[in-house]
């Protein structure tokens, strides 16, 4: 048998990994390359420099008409894609900045998650459609200021009163707050934690924008405040009961964060490569030198190793095989991969590391809030510990 030539080697894809994705698959991941590199690229720096997201609603509107907001939920306008299709999609979202992804990520895994997963046919038909679109953006809102970690501590309250429910309370670091039409937020009730759709222009809701980050510059984060919120009995999220149903639509934007960590990082590698490659020290580029070839062998090796761990958890998520556990695998090990892949890459571009013209420090600061939200690194260490020795951490 005459041996098969072997195909050259990519240093884009050492691994082949396009090999396992299919001709649909290649065809969403170069749209939305596409569309991150021509409306994203080149204005995300001065977003990130300013603090703001000007055109966020006209974005939200152009990613509905590309199908990537509630990307894998079936009906009312959604795509319907498979999960390989969404976290191809935060990989490239990523790629141009995590705040674009957050913006997917809270619209289709959590807030219409929620809405598609627990709501009444009602609620859907209300807001779904419009949410698939991009007219209606919406947020989730259940970490406060005081309840991070521990979700199950909210002390935001619903009581019934006649026929309607009243809310109070706050809620803290909700990406699309300020801009949302519609608000899912989770409270406690006389029957435990509950979920509700609540229309934003409802007298007694607020989300002022909170300012002065230095992380998701390029993004909305506010407060919700809660003072008296009066919403009928339909607002109610009748499959929702308990604390499992927002863990739920967590776990499924901590899927969407395993791939959207390995596209900030693959940002950051390729602009060591290219700046390794054309930039000369002692005489010749620095890419010649065995201590800068260490470094991108190794931010490679990682990189490469979370693509083919998100492409697997994806399979899973596919073939309905996906544990939370083992999303926790994902999430902690491609942020936190991520994050030392843009530091040693901030080495390799030395005091050019930190500039603007560069995406790496943007992507260095936005990557240290994706390893705190939807559960800190130490809150995943403890599932899997938890999952490995048969024995509960978390409490006393």
């Amino acid at each position: 048998m005459a041996a098969v030539p072997l195909p050259p080697f990519d240093p884009a894809d050492p691994l082949g990994i396009d090999d396992l994705l299919s001709p649909e698959d290649l065809a969403v991941r170069e749209t939305m390359r596409k569309w991150a590199a021509d409306r994203v690229l080149p204005e995300v720096a001065g977003w990130y420099e300013r603090g703001e997201l000007p055109e966020i609603r006209e974005l939200a509107r152009e990613l509905g008409a590309l199908g990537a907001l509630g990307m894998t939920l079936e009906g009312y306008g959604c795509a319907g894609a498979s999960a390989v299709q969404y976290g191809l999609a935060c990989l490239e979202l990523e790629a141009a900045d995590s705040g674009i992804r957050s913006l997917v990520s809270v619209q289709g895994s959590l807030a219409m998650y929620a809405l598609h997963r627990f709501g009444s046919e009602e609620t859907k038909r209300e807001w779904l459609p419009r949410m698939a679109s991009g007219e209606v953006i919406g947020c989730f809102g259940l970490t406060e200021p005081d309840h991070g970690s521990d979700p199950g501590g909210m002390r935001t309250r619903a009581r019934r009163d006649g026929g309607d429910w009243v809310l109070s309370g706050r809620k803290m670091w909700i990406t699309n707050g300020s801009v949302a039409g519609v608000a899912v937020v989770w409270a406690r009730t006389e029957e435990g934690i509950r979920g509700f759709a609540v229309p934003t222009d409802t007298p007694g809701f607020a989300a002022p924008e909170i300012r002065h980050k230095w992380s998701l510059r390029a993004s909305v984060t506010s407060e919700l405040i809660l003072d008296e919120v009066r919403l009928p009995a339909g607002a109610l999220l009748p499959g929702a009961e308990g604390l499992r149903a927002p863990l739920a639509c967590l776990g499924h934007a901590r899927y969407g964060i395993v791939w959207g960590a390995m596209g900030a990082a693959r940002s950051c590698f390729r602009a060591a490569l290219d700046y390794a490659r054309t930039r000369e020290q002692f005489g010749r580029p620095i890419g010649g030198f065995q201590l800068t070839q260490a470094k991108l062998a190794d931010m490679a090796l990682e990189l490469n190793k979370g693509l083919l761990l998100a492409h697997h958890l994806g399979r899973r998520l596919d073939a309905g095989r996906l544990r939370p556990e083992q999303v926790s695998f994902g999430k902690l090990n491609n942020v936190r991969e991520a994050l030392e892949i843009c530091r040693t890459a901030r080495t390799v571009l030395g005091a050019n590391g930190i500039s603007l013209e560069y995406p790496v420090m943007r992507h260095a600061t936005n990557l240290e809030s994706v390893l705190t939200y939807e559960g800190t690194s130490e809150m995943h260490q403890l599932v899997l510990g938890k999952a490995l020795t048969g024995l509960d951490a978390f409490r006393g």
